[in-house]
């Protein structure tokens, strides 16, 4: 392709760009016979098994006790009762100790009734009734032994360095995207974001954070707050300086982030809270930590400035669950959301009394948590508002496995196992790096100009800059290699940059990566000796 058709695919997202490069790369591997690599994605290509196994056999016992209940013909059973239900599992529990999960069951169920001193027949009653899937989600927001459980697996995964106090309201959702949309809707249906208003982003970040904020259905302004390379990634003081603006309502990030793949330090973290606390302590905050569970003792901005930050956290990465959508959105108990409610004219409270009306007789101590539940589901159908039982229930015991997991023997295997394709990729780039300890190695910007500027000179990084368009090292990898890597770019990373998730492919994938991509980097160098007349090395 040439300057002009990337042109044309400047204002695509990178998600929709990476179908051409599929096409391309698919064509290049059966032309070639090489093998079609797609890194542009971030599914992970392992699973956890020990909670789904002690997922699948809950279910089983789940449809003995809605038979014990009620077994008419034709496979009609009855709901599960809760009197003497936790005894009865643990007699099942003995009798079918030999099948795969029985013992992570037990131990999931020991554990909470222990640590949380929950009462073991409602406990085990929730969960049977909840995978059975029988009933409407009660209460909307999150089940009362589900959400004390997720919570104390969020205070682990993301407040581990730095615990607040208090408690997070949570509302389980259907993944980080569903908590993305339905945190949109809210922040604008109750006028704490208006079209025209600016928020900041924390750049880079992940595309549909800088897309959403451009559609008419907000219409908000945004800057960018700039996390470069050089900087390892970290915000320094002159880029949060920008904060500093009370016309910046709110600021967005990912930590770890994506594509850069790496986590606040202390010192950032140390410099926002001062920020937010000497001149900006009305400033909403949005953080989305998903990747934090790949960091050691990752620490959250929620932990650190509980009362300003809505987090988001998704299952999907961590317990390769991509396809069960689940995500959690967290509201701290004491927060400014809830104030900012309150301080709102009060023709605008008039207002959102009747939005709310037909949920209380005073709309107006509706918490800003219970409306995010109420905006999920357009007012109206509030009632039957709340992720689905089962996905609740596969939640808990993700969480439970992890949380009995004390020695983190689950997320060091994970680490490794990103850490080794990591290695890989760097070993075919021939190239020496120091990654920061705060990395979590699940995504990695390939940085040409970077690379380019450090091993070669300003002088080929000028010529690239001026001659190349960015997007021709994705389809250069794509058309010539049979590689899929998604542009930086679209992720506001480096415009002369790449996308690699180090998640989905096998290991020995890494390699092939990295010397395609130094082929790619050493192609741009010849073609500038061959502009000057130089022999080509």
């Amino acid at each position: 392709m040439d300057n002009a058709q990337y042109v044309s695919l400047e204002g695509l997202s990178p998600f929709e760009i990476k179908d051409e490069l599929i096409k391309l790369a698919r064509e290049e591997a059966q032309r070639s016979s090489r093998m079609y690599l797609n890194a542009g994605r971030g599914n992970p290509n392992w699973i956890a098994t020990r909670p789904r196994e002690a997922y699948f056999l809950l279910g089983q016992f789940a449809v003995t006790e809605s038979k014990r209940v009620h077994d008419a013909a034709f496979g009609i059973g009855g709901m599960p009762a809760a009197p003497g239900v936790a005894e009865r599992l643990d007699t099942w529990l003995e009798e079918h100790s030999d099948m795969p999960g029985a013992d992570t069951l037990k131990a999931c169920v020991d554990h909470a009734i222990a640590a949380f001193g929950f009462e073991p027949d409602a406990f085990v009653h929730e969960l049977v009734d909840g995978i059975i899937g029988d009933n409407y989600p009660v209460p909307d927001r999150a089940l009362l032994h589900t959400e004390q459980v997720v919570h104390e697996y969020l205070m682990w995964a993301l407040c581990a360095g730095h615990r607040p106090e208090g408690r997070f309201d949570l509302y389980p959702v259907e993944g980080g995207t569903a908590a993305m949309c339905y945190l949109f809707k809210t922040l604008k249906a109750n006028r704490l974001l208006n079209p025209g208003d600016t928020i900041a982003l924390g750049t880079p970040i992940f595309t549909p954070y800088m897309e959403m904020t451009e559609l008419e259905d907000y219409a908000l302004n945004s800057i960018h707050v700039p996390a470069i390379q050089e900087h390892g990634f970290q915000f320094t003081e002159e880029a949060f300086a920008q904060l500093e603006d009370p016309k910046v309502k709110a600021f967005f990030l990912v930590n770890p982030g994506n594509p850069s793949a790496v986590a606040l330090n202390s010192e950032t973290i140390a410099r926002l809270v001062k920020l937010v606390r000497e001149k900006r302590p009305d400033l909403m905050i949005l953080t989305d930590d998903v990747y934090g569970t790949f960091v050691p003792d990752f620490e959250s901005v929620m932990g650190h400035l509980p009362q300003n930050t809505i987090g988001v956290y998704s299952y999907s990465k961590y317990f390769g669950c991509t396809g069960w959508r689940l995500g959690v959105i967290a509201v701290h108990e004491d927060n400014i959301f809830d104030r900012a409610l309150a301080a709102l004219p009060e023709e605008i409270k008039t207002e959102l009394d009747r939005r709310y009306a037909t949920l209380s007789l005073t709309p107006r101590a509706i918490r800003f948590v219970d409306r995010i539940v109420a905006d999920s589901r357009d007012v109206a159908l509030n009632h039957t508002a709340g992720l689905s039982l089962p996905q609740q229930i596969m939640m808990s015991l993700f969480s439970l496995v992890e949380l009995v997991d004390t020695e983190k023997h689950y997320q060091k295997a994970c680490m490794s196992i990103l850490k080794r394709r990591f290695d890989l990729l760097v070993k075919g780039m021939g190239i020496e790096v120091s990654p920061s300890k705060r990395y979590d190695a699940y995504y990695g910007i390939i940085d040409f100009e970077f690379w380019l500027r450090r091993y070669v000179g300003e002088e080929v990084v000028d010529w690239v800059k001026t001659n190349i368009h960015p997007l021709d090292i994705s389809f250069k990898l794509a058309e010539h290699h049979g590689i899929v890597l998604l542009n930086g770019s679209g992720f506001d990373a480096p415009n002369w940059s790449a996308r690699v998730s180090f998640a989905n492919l096998n290991d020995e994938s890494y390699e092939a990566i990295g010397r395609s991509v130094r082929a790619i980097a050493r192609g741009y160098v010849q073609a500038y000796q061959a502009s000057k007349g130089e022999v080509k090395a």
